[in-house]
């Protein structure tokens, strides 16, 4: 059994205790360990180096059980969780018993059927006494106490009658098997020195010396004071009676404790069953929540293929106006060709024709600064169209209804400065056929005047339609204020749109960099300094690590990284803060380069990107929806 035991003191994992205890406990029903001592007490077989080796039942059992579960090694743990279960399950029907036979090694010599007083009391007889002013005097219940304080004594109560101190004392001990035994060590004591029960009887000069016992029947049925005493502070039972209360108390105390385990337990199973169910609820909303994105993001990827083949259709559009603008200046160009070949008879027809070349030259001037502004106004309708093509479909709608009108008018303008170009060399020409060139020109003159009154109406209905335009921007943009400052009391707990601070340093961004630099200890006080420091550094005016690149006819600020303090930060602290503090500074640069403070906005954290306003409101929606249907 010692080879056993030494090769068991290796350290196990927390994981291997529960193998580990059966395997002890198996041990311990086969006698592998010893339990009980000789004397019939109890003994934990895994603390062989202890000083105590005798133990009650219920001091073993709290033993073992207190270990079992602190905060000792995994070896210590599943020894006394062991023998914690071994005492529960194979030791509870000799608890009260071995209780007996530990406390009083010697009732099993006494007569199964002797009589004490309970609770344990014993007897002094001749306490010292003298007559003093009327009275006997003795010695003091504490004094006496003191003088047998290895027997653990509760209390000594002088006896006295009318004549004063009788002489006698009762020494009270504890009820349990503890106070049986310290009364018997005291009974023993007395008789050891010759000054028991016996020797008290037998003695006729006894001499001024105590004498002790312990009580038992016939000093309680004694008619003196002592047995007055005795029958008004105790009764007779006997040893059995005890052990069989004691067994019958244990028994019923873990009968009780067995009905509380099971309740329990089966409140335990309650709370289990309880807990898959909100696990499988959890599981279930997970998945809702899953569609309900694969839904959106379809959604949002159809709104995107619609605004693609309208974004298509305009250009098809204006490549078709393009070329019709083509058209019509190459058959002004044709005219002027033959102007050119037209020989004039008289020096004044000559003034005209070169006058009607100037003019058709300013007129083609004109279509070309007309074919460039259409050009410009294409590229700046397509980026206008790249920046918004997921905002409000109303608002791009009417920007697109604006981009046709402003087309129409163009057309208009072109067809305007036609008819102006043909009257007037219809003017040059009325000598052929006065009457026929005459009402030509009066049927021309007309056209012309209905197509000015159309272009005039045409641009007062773009001038309010431009007016439309802005105050829907400025409605839009403020919608989107006010959902950033609705947002900002909601919270963002796994949220797919929110507020992100442009230009703000999280701490914990600092954090994983700072556990490896400082320690876990002061990984926490540093990130929260460096994320301070920087920040304040952020909002200098005065710092501007920036220069200007030209990309694509285009200028752009970058971020300058040869700057002192940026090279500074990631010698110091690396390149993930290096770039955690530079994407903080342009976003400041972008969004408030002049106050150089925060600013919020709204956010698409799944995207990493900035939200419009379309996704900003779904996201309310939806929010208020499952609210909706919690309530």
């Amino acid at each position: 059994m010692e080879m056993d035991q030494s090769s068991e003191e290796s350290e196990i994992s927390e994981s291997d205790i529960p193998d580990y205890e059966e395997k002890l406990y198996r041990r311990l029903q086969q006698g592998h360990y010893k339990v009980r001592n000789t004397n019939g007490s109890s003994r934990c077989p895994f603390c062989a180096g202890k000083k105590k080796q005798e133990y009650t039942y219920n001091e073993l059992l709290q033993h073992a059980t207190g270990i079992g579960a602190s905060n000792r090694n995994g070896n210590v743990k599943a020894k006394h969780r062991a023998l914690a279960k071994y005492l529960n399950k194979d030791m509870v029907d000799h608890a009260a018993s071995s209780q007996a036979v530990v406390l009083q090694p010697k009732s099993s010599k006494s007569k199964s059927n002797e009589q004490f007083v309970f609770p344990w009391m014993g007897v002094i007889v001749n306490v010292p006494t003298e007559y003093k002013n009327g009275h006997y005097v003795g010695e003091s219940g504490n004094r006496l106490k003191e003088q047998l304080s290895r027997f653990h004594p509760l209390k000594v109560h002088s006896l006295w009658n009318f004549r004063g101190h009788t002489g006698n004392a009762i020494v009270d001990f504890s009820k349990d098997w503890n106070g049986f035994r310290d009364a018997m060590a005291f009974e023993t004591h007395f008789e050891a020195e010759q000054f028991g029960k016996k020797k008290w009887l037998e003695n006729k000069h006894r001499g001024s010396e105590i004498y002790g016992w312990i009580a038992r029947a016939d000093d309680y049925n004694n008619p003196g004071p002592v047995g007055d005493h005795l029958r008004k502070n105790g009764d007779l039972k006997t040893v059995d009676d005890l052990s069989n209360e004691e067994s019958h108390k244990t028994s019923r105390l873990v009968a009780n404790l067995a009905s509380q385990i099971e309740v329990k337990n089966k409140h335990l199973e309650e709370l289990q069953s309880k807990c898959n169910e909100t696990t499988l609820s959890l599981d279930k909303m997970m998945e809702e929540r899953d569609s309900l994105v694969h839904t959106y993001n379809e959604e949002i990827k159809k709104m995107q293929l619609l605004a693609r083949d309208h974004s298509r259709k305009i250009i098809v559009e204006n490549e078709k106006l393009r070329s019709e603008l083509d058209s019509k200046r190459k058959e002004l160009e044709v005219r002027c060709k033959q102007l050119d070949k037209l020989v004039a008879k008289d020096e004044t027809h000559k003034r005209n024709l070169d006058a009607e070349k100037k003019k058709n030259a300013m007129k083609n001037s004109s279509l070309e600064l007309a074919t460039m502004a259409q050009r410009k106004a294409d590229e700046e309708v397509l980026r206008l169209l790249e920046v918004h093509k997921k905002e409000k479909e109303t608002a791009l709608n009417k920007i697109l209804h604006l981009e046709r009108q402003l087309d129409q008018k163009q057309k208009l303008e072109l067809e305007i400065k036609q008819m102006q170009g043909q009257l007037k060399i219809m003017k040059h020409m009325e000598g052929e056929d006065d009457a026929a060139m005459k009402k030509k020109i009066d049927e021309m003159t007309e056209q012309l005047r209905e197509k000015v009154e159309e272009m005039e109406g045409l641009e007062d209905l773009n001038q309010t339609l431009i007016v439309k335009e802005r105050q829907s921007n400025d409605e839009l943009q403020h919608a989107r204020k006010e959902l950033i400052n609705g947002l900002k009391d909601m919270g963002t707990v796994r949220a797919t749109i929110g507020i992100k601070r442009m230009g703000e340093l999280d701490v914990k961004q600092f954090l994983p960099t700072c556990k490896l630099k400082f320690g876990k200890d002061e990984a926490e006080s540093q990130s929260a300094l460096y994320c301070s420091q920087w920040q304040e550094e952020l909002r200098k005016p005065s710092w501007h690590p920036f220069k200007v690149i030209t990309t694509e006819g285009k200028c752009k600020e970058i971020i300058q990284e040869d700057d002192e303090k940026l090279q500074a930060l990631k010698e110091d602290l690396g390149e993930e803060i290096f770039k955690v503090v530079t994407t903080a500074l342009l976003e400041m640069n972008e969004y408030n380069p002049s106050g150089r403070y925060p600013v919020p906005e709204l956010w698409n954290f799944k995207e990493d990107k900035k939200a419009t306003l379309q996704e900003g409101i779904q996201y309310i929606l939806k929010q208020w929806k499952t609210h909706k249907r919690k309530r």
